[in-house]
This record gives structure tokens, sequence and C-alpha cells, in this order.
């Protein structure tokens, strides 16, 4: 058995459709070890789980999400694209996703803001996360400037910074966040890179890898977790099936 993490990336994002009940009602019937998610703000300030800034691609609507209200938002159906099976599928509000993800489970809760909505989505997911006590089960991944702004809602709240690029001084930039968790893109990471996050008792899980060879070499960089649209895979992979 291996100690490598399994990350459901968007829920079990390859074989239902991404960030829905459906895909983490699946991940977390693997019983994978955390589920990543992503957040972004309607136009009536409202935490909506969805990855574009658009709902194009993963609803049958359209419109960008930072214009449109919850209500709109809730209207169209987030699953029938990926496959009749899951027509009627919503999409969720952050709220929803935690009171469905209550278990055991990581949660890897990636805050999607822009120069327009950083100063309110930011402490609004924050202040969510920290009501409901998820200290020891949720982190909140954002890039830096959004990170800067976690900080002042609540000092303890583990956080992963994304702000990557320069790659030089990622880690020493999130050092100075105090984050202990890093998510570089898997193909820059590597042995020497996890070593030295390690020396500072950092975390890494890079993102993502579908591909077993992909899979493999990332463990034999004694990563920590892994990214993965496809976790039942990765499980086979880590022998956790």
């Amino acid at each position: 058995m291996s100690s490598v993490a399994v990350f459901a990336h968007r829920g079990a994002s390859g074989s239902h459709p991404e960030n829905t009940a459906a895909a983490f009602g699946e991940a977390l019937r693997l019983g994978v070890e955390a589920i990543e998610f992503d957040v972004r703000m309607s136009a009536d300030r409202q935490m909506i789980v969805c990855h574009d800034a658009t709902v194009d691609r993963t609803s049958d609507g359209s419109g960008e999400i930072r214009k449109m209200s919850l209500a709109q938002i809730k209207e169209l159906d987030a699953g029938g694209w990926f496959g009749g099976e899951f027509a009627g599928e919503r999409f969720l509000t952050l709220a929803e996703a935690l009171d469905l993800l209550n278990g055991d489970v990581r949660l890897n809760v990636h805050v999607k803001v822009d120069d327009h909505d950083r100063e309110i989505l930011a402490p609004l997911v924050a202040r969510e996360l920290v009501r409901r006590d998820l200290y020891d089960r949720a982190f909140l991944a954002a890039d830096q400037l959004a990170l800067a702004l976690v900080r002042r809602v609540d000092a303890q709240l583990e956080i992963c910074n994304l702000s990557v690029e320069p790659y030089k001084n990622y880690i020493l930039r999130s050092r100075a966040l105090e984050c202990r968790i890093l998510q570089p893109r898997n193909a820059t990471t590597n042995a020497d890179f996890v070593a030295e996050a390690h020396r500072y008792d950092m975390a890494v899980n890079p993102f993502y890898a579908d591909a077993e060879e992909e899979m493999i070499r990332l463990v034999e960089c004694e990563v920590d977790g892994i990214l993965s649209n496809e976790p039942a895979k990765l499980q086979a992979v880590l022998g956790c099936r």
C-alpha cells in the first residue's frame, strides 16, 4: 500500500461531470483521501462550485458566472453535456458541496479569483471554512494575493499557494505565507523539488496526472499526493484497489 494520497480532481471527473454531486459521490465511493473542487462568485455574491469562468463548457447554458445570479445558474443542467445518464445535475453552491462532503475526506478548495472579485471571494470562502471548523479537513488553494487576504481572516486555516511561477523561488515565497502545501504542475515536479520542500515540512501534491506512467514517475519522486481526473486508475497504480 502506498502512502501517496489520492486527490480526485473536480471529483471523479474522468467518469462523471466535473464538480457535481455525481462526481463527488463517485469519489467518496472510491474512498479517495481528498477531493479538489473550484469556487467562483456569482453576480449576487454567491459561492458557486465551477472551474471555468463561464458555464458554457459544463452546462446547457452560456454566460459568465460573475454576471449571472444564483437563480439563473441553478436553472442550468450541469450534467447532460457529459452523458445522458447525468442529465439534471445542477451546479452546487459551496455550502451544498461542503454538506455533501461531510465525512473524513480532505477538501482541497480551489478559489478561482480575478482582480474584480479577489478581495470579496477569498475571504468569503475562508470564513465559511472557519465557520464550519474545517481546520483539520480543508485547505484553501489560491494565488498569493488571495492568500494574503485569507490570512487576514484567519491565521490558522491551512493554505496552498498556486502562484507557482517563477518556479525557482516557489518554495521560498510559499514559506513566507506560512503555507505548508504546494501544488506544482506535474511536468515541473521532480525528486529534487520534492526533497527541498520536505526539508521545510511542506507537502507536495502535483496536478494533475491521468497517465499511468506519469503517476508512477511522481510516486518515484516521493510526492505526498497526486491530483487526478482518474482516481480509480491512480488507486490501482498505488495498490489501493
